[in-house]
């Protein structure tokens, strides 16, 4: 399994084709099983403190919406700062 650099930079260069299948691993693999309440959302929960979530849903074709890409690349970046590379 690559490291939690080579997730981003992969996000980063692939923004607007990552698949929603590729992102719900990473999420998966990163912040832990997602919460599905039914719905076509997966939710997951930050490691930090507060109530941070991430929201993914499929997009268009099966590709996962770019504004949530962005989101779980922030998010992965300041995992990456508190806690290191891993």
């Amino acid at each position: 399994m690559k490291g939690i650099r080579s997730a981003i930079e992969d996000l980063q260069q692939r923004q607007n084709s990552i698949r929603f299948t590729e992102l719900v691993t990473i999420c998966t693999r990163w912040f832990g099983p997602p919460r599905l309440n039914g719905g076509s959302h997966h939710v997951y929960r930050m490691p930090w403190q507060g109530d941070p979530r991430i929201n993914i849903q499929r997009g268009n074709g099966g590709t996962a919406k770019v504004y949530q890409v962005k989101q779980v690349i922030a998010a992965l970046v300041k995992m990456e700062d508190e806690h290191g590379k891993a």
